[in-house]
């Protein structure tokens, strides 16, 4: 890796990167992408076990923490495109295209799946609320079966997302443990020592 300017060096040694491993920012909107993903999917697939004023508190947790997740998305972007803060790949071949593949469609994913979420909330004609601020929507309500097919897209693209980054998960076990590379050290600084 070399640095263009003395803007990049700069940012660079900041966040700690060495120019081997992501630096703390990288590290930090990356585990907090995959939090937020989590915490999404869990509200959303509990919601319907609890009581009409706990669903409501979970799926108003739900949109607000997915507005965060945009924000992240959107920094984690800036940051990975600014000079300085891009390491080499570890891969070759298929392997290098399909592990970029798989990033950018998880990013993509993750975008359209926020555009989806505030349509479905916007859908019936009401402000969205996020963490207490009521945001109005650019929408009339929208006829029940679009608002209805909406939730359905915004559900199946919610398990795409979840099944894609499990398998981005796995995928990164399998460097680790079978692979023995530092595919898994340059995300999650605990396993830079096991490596070899």
């Amino acid at each position: 890796m070399t640095d263009r300017t003395s803007f990049d060096t700069a940012t660079r040694i900041a966040a700690g990167d060495d120019g081997t491993t992501y630096d703390s920012v990288a590290l930090t909107l990356h585990w907090t992408t995959a939090a937020l993903v989590v915490i999404q999917f869990l509200t959303s697939f509990t919601w319907d076990w609890f009581s009409r004023g706990t669903r409501e508190v979970l799926e108003s947790l739900h949109t607000s923490l997915g507005v965060l997740l945009v924000v992240v998305i959107i920094a984690r972007v800036a940051w990975r495109l600014m000079p300085g803060h891009q390491l080499s790949s570890l891969e070759v071949g298929w392997v290098k295209v399909a592990s970029k593949g798989v990033h950018y469609l998880l990013y993509l994913l993750l975008i359209v799946q926020a555009g989806l979420g505030l349509g479905v909330g916007w859908a019936a004609g009401h402000p969205i609320h996020v963490f207490g601020v009521p945001i109005p929507g650019p929408l009339d309500a929208l006829p029940r079966p679009t608002r209805h097919e909406l939730r359905e897209i915004h559900e199946k693209v919610g398990y795409g997302i979840v099944i894609l980054a499990l398998g981005h998960a796995l995928a990164a076990l399998y460097h680790h443990y079978a692979l023995h590379d530092r595919v898994l050290g340059r995300m999650l600084p605990w396993a830079r020592r096991t490596e070899g």
